[in-house]
Formats: C-alpha cells, sequence, structure tokens
C-alpha cells in the first residue's frame, strides 16, 4: 500500500481526464501519473532520504508528492510564511533532505544548510518533463513507511513533526472519496496551502474522484471569483475568513457552476454561514472537521443537514449549523472527562478518536494510546443525535472561579450581535476570579456599540458569568493564512497592555 496506487488508478480508469490545471493546457491524469514516476526514479537514482518543499500552491505540488511516494521517501511540505530563524530551524530538522523551493527569494533566505540540497521549482519541473528518464515501474509497497511529514503551525512553542504513513491516507481516501465519482465536467478550486494536511488531503481525494484541480497561489478573493468564473469551477473548499471575505466581493453576484462549497479549519461565524445559504441556494455546503494527526476529515456536516438545520423551527436543530456534523464511518469518537472517562451525550470533555486514517504521531513521539485512541486536545460534546461539536483548545478554556468557560461559545454569541464583525475571547488573570473573560471585538464599519451594549447581548444568550469584563477594540484580528485564530497573540497583547 502507497498512496501512488492512488494516482495509477486514476491513470488508469480516467487516463484522459484533465488533473491539474486548465482545460486547455493542463496535464491529463496519464501525463501526470508518468512525470510523478520520472521524479520518483530521480530520487531514487540520487538516494534522497526526504523530500521537503517551500512553495506557494503551484501544480508542482502533486507532482512532488507522488513523486516522492513513487521514491519511497517522505514528502514534507514547509510554511513558507515562517520567519527566516525559524523557517532555517525547521529546514535544519529535515537533514538529509533534498528541499524543492518555489524561487530564488527563498534559497536565499535559507542559504547554505547542512545536509540539504535545493532544487529550484523549474527543476522539478523539468525533471518531470524529462523523457529520458525511465519511470518508475512499482513503488515500495510498506504500508507503515512515512508517506507525508507536516510540521504544526507552531503559534505557541517549537512546531512538532507529525507523521502520517501511506496506510492513513489511503484508509481516509478510500472509505470517503467514491473512486472515478466526479462527473467529466467537475473541476475543484483549491486555495489552501500546501503544508497544510487539507493541501495534502485535496491533491489525493481529487485525484482518486478524477476531479480536476485549479489551484491558486494564495488567497484574494477577487481572484478566486474570477477563477472560478473563468475555469467553471464545481467544487471548492474554504476557511471561514476566506468565505466572508468571498461573500462581500461577489456582493450579491453568483458563481453559475458551483455545486458545492466545503469549509473547514476554524469556527464558521453562524450568520457568515447563514448569508452564504442565503447567497448560494443551489449549492451544497459541508462543513468539515479535522486534524493533521488524523489525516485530514474526522466529522462532516453535510449539504442536508445544513438545508435540514436553516429551515427548522426547532432550535436544537438549528443549533446544527454550529456543529461539525456526524463523524466519518470508521471512525470513532467519544468525549472524555479529564481522567479519561467516556461522558454522556451532551457533556462536554475532550474529543478522542480512533480509525485507521488516524496516526496520532510525530517524530520522536506517540500520542495515540495503547487501544489507538488519540486524545485531540479540542473540546467538545456530542449530542443525542450524534453531531459533534468543538469548543475550541482545551488550552484556551477559561477558568473563572473554577467555573470552566468556552471562548468559542462566548465567541459564538458575541458574533450574533449585529455590530459585531469578528472577534477572540480569551482569558486574562484576575485577581478575584483566577481568571477573568476578555474579548478584542472588531467592530462592523460605522457602528458604534458602548461595551455594555455588548456585556448585555452575551448574559442574554448565555449567563452573566460568560459577559466579557474587559473589552478592546481592534481593526482587525490576526489568523494564520489556514484561518487559524491566533488567540494566544491576542491574549498576549492585551495582557502586555493592561499590565502596563
Amino acid at each position: 500500500m502507497n498512496i501512488s496506487m492512488l494516482s495509477t488508478m486514476a491513470a488508469d480508469g480516467m487516463g484522459d481526464r484533465i488533473a491539474a490545471g486548465g482545460l486547455a493546457d493542463g496535464l491529463s491524469f496519464s501525463e501526470l501519473d508518468l512525470r510523478a514516476r520520472r521524479i520518483g526514479r530521480v530520487l531514487a537514482s540520487r538516494s534522497v532520504e526526504r523530500l521537503g518543499m517551500i512553495d506557494l500552491n503551484s501544480d508542482a505540488v502533486p507532482l512532488a508528492l507522488l513523486g516522492a511516494a513513487y521514491a519511497g521517501v517522505p514528502f514534507a511540505p514547509l510554511n513558507y510564511r515562517l520567519a527566516d530563524d525559524r523557517l532555517r530551524a525547521v529546514v535544519e530538522r529535515l537533514a538529509p533532505a533534498t528541499v524543492v523551493v518555489g524561487d530564488d527569494s527563498v534559497a536565499e533566505r535559507l542559504g547554505t544548510i547542512a545536509g540539504i540540497t535545493l532544487l529550484s521549482r523549474g527543476e522539478l519541473l523539468a525533471m518531470a518533463a524529462d523523457v529520458a528518464v525511465a519511470p518508475v515501474a512499482e513503488p515500495p509497497s510498506d504500508p507503515d513507511a512515512v508517506a507525508v511529514l507536516l510540521f504544526t503551525s507552531g503559534t505557541s512553542g517549537e512546531p512538532k513533526a507529525a507523521i502520517l504513513r501511506h496506510h492513513n491516507l489511503v484508509s481516509y481516501i478510500v472509505s470517503t472519496v467514491e473512486f472515478a465519482g466526479a462527473e467529466p465536467d467537475e473541476a475543484a478550486l483549491v486555495g489552501v496551502p500546501p503544508y497544510h494536511v487539507a493541501g495534502v488531503s485535496a491533491v489525493l481525494s481529487n485525484l482518486f474522484a478524477g476531479r480536476r484541480v485549479v489551484r491558486l497561489e494564495s488567497f484574494d478573493a477577487g481572484v478566486w471569483a474570477d477563477l472560478a468564473r473563468r475555469e467553471g469551477i464545481t467544487h471548492a473548499m474554504v476557511v471561514p475568513t476566506m468565505l466572508a471575505r468571498i461573500l462581500d466581493e461577489l456582493d450579491g453576484a453568483g458563481l453559475p457552476t458551483l455545486r458545492s462549497l466545503s469549509y473547514g479549519g476554524g469556527p464558521m461565524p453562524l450568520p457568515v454561514i447563514q448569508r452564504a445559504l442565503d447567497a448560494f441556494p443551489g449549492v451544497g455546503f459541508v462543513n468539515a472537521y479535522g486534524l493533521t494527526e488524523t489525516s485530514s476529515t474526522v466529522a462532516v456536516l453535510g449539504p442536508d443537514d445544513h438545508r435540514e438545520a436553516l429551515a427548522s423551527p426547532d432550535p436544537q436543530v438549528r443549533a446544527r449549523l454550529g456543529s461539525v456534523g456526524r463523524p466519518l464511518p470508521g471512525l470513532d469518537v467519544s468525549i472524555r472527562g479529564s481522567l479519561g472517562e467516556e461522558l454522556r451525550a451532551g457533556e462536554r470533555g475532550e474529543i478522542w478518536v480512533r480509525g485507521e486514517q488516524v496516526s496520532g504521531e510525530y517524530v520522536g513521539h506517540r500520542a495515540t494510546r495503547a487501544d489507538g485512541w488519540f486524545p485531540t486536545r479540542d473540546a467538545g460534546m456530542l449530542d443525542g443525535a450524534g453531531y459533534l461539536y468543538v469548543f475550541g483548545r482545551l488550552d484556551d478554556v477559561i477558568v473563572r472561579g473554577g467555573e470552566n468557560l468556552s471562548p468559542g461559545e462566548v465567541e459564538a454569541a458575541m458574533l450574533e450581535h449585529p455590530d459585531v464583525a469578528d472577534v477572540a475571547v480569551f482569558g486574562i488573570p484576575d485577581p478575584e476570579w483566577g481568571e477573568a473573560v476578555a474579548a478584542a471585538v472588531v467592530l462592523e464599519p460605522g457602528t458604534e456599540p458602548t461595551v455594555d451594549d455588548l456585556r448585555d447581548h452575551v448574559r442574554a444568550l448565555l449567563r452573566s458569568t460568560c459577559a466579557p469584563a474587559v473589552v478592546v477594540f481592534r481593526d482587525a484580528l490576526p489568523y494564520t493564512d489556514t484561518g487559524k485564530l491566533l488567540r494566544r497573540t491576542v491574549r498576549d497583547e492585551v495582557v502586555s497592555r493592561i499590565q502596563s
């Protein structure tokens, strides 16, 4: 078992379809597979031990991923947005390795690193197109070999290198994607970066489905919308901040070919998804929750769930728009207490996951238990119908006078205020209660609610202990480019301001 088998199957079953790029000049599935096999041959002949990549979301990404698989070496896409010293430190951890770089500026940032050989994107593409290179016939077939190394975002502390083995990724794809299930005209617009697990799964899932992939190097709402129209995009995946900007950009204009829009990577504000459902009534919306350590998706809120929740007069059913749906078949999901005990429906605790796609493994450390369960460190709840709700990281829970408060719950309540465009909620030190609730708020243009207005709004929806004791106003909040709120960055700034 090797992830390259997904490419082999696509080439054999749908070889003439366009796999990557535009209809007029894109690579077919057969050509993509052939070029990846050539890369695999060259990597093997050079005894490359790992293939790193520091690049934007280019058409070189699937070639590098599959080429590494054909060579039997791990693929490690790295975050080009890291500061120079942090990027160098991560690259040093890969050595010995060959690292594909997207442009000369990346090479200049890295300089010379022992055990690291740099390969430009152009050189990789030339290698793939070289007809003199004999393609790999059969890749290594060890299902336990490392397929992908993904470094965590490292918003606090040193990034961890998560390990995904071939059997983890293949299990995820074959259990969630119908082989050749895409219609011939389907095209997916992928704008997530290659160093995110969603970027890896986008390559493999669309490959197995037989869907053409169009790549957006870096996100811009106007470019995204223009590309979606020009390329007849039918499927797309976004993070919540992207969707809000796309809606603003379109301003009521449609995307006539769009059929499916999936979102994830962070909590979706209810006003945004309700606005999107109104703007695209014929589009099937999918909310996907997953982690790097689980090879991507764990739970899905599908199109029917969205429509039912939006139309239902039952508040419990409508609340499902704030859930991430039901766990995938073949995965076990459990909510556990602080001692590892299983909690009942409706009780909040830590989300644990178990299944073949779950790695829960890092270089030098395995986080899964002996029985296969992986504690995610995400706070969550399963309701009586099996819908999973995610409340953020356990480390972000606010402990006020012995009561555990969820920042995500308070954020969701504040976002229901018509004047609140964005918000980050977190705990700050408090001499009386241990921690107090604080909120950094971005207002809608032209609005001026008072702090008391916002507190009263939260009290009315939740309870008085959830109302923020401290409210600061900001022009914008910091996010990673995969949509993750840098909550601790905002917290540190607010605490520093208060203490000074």
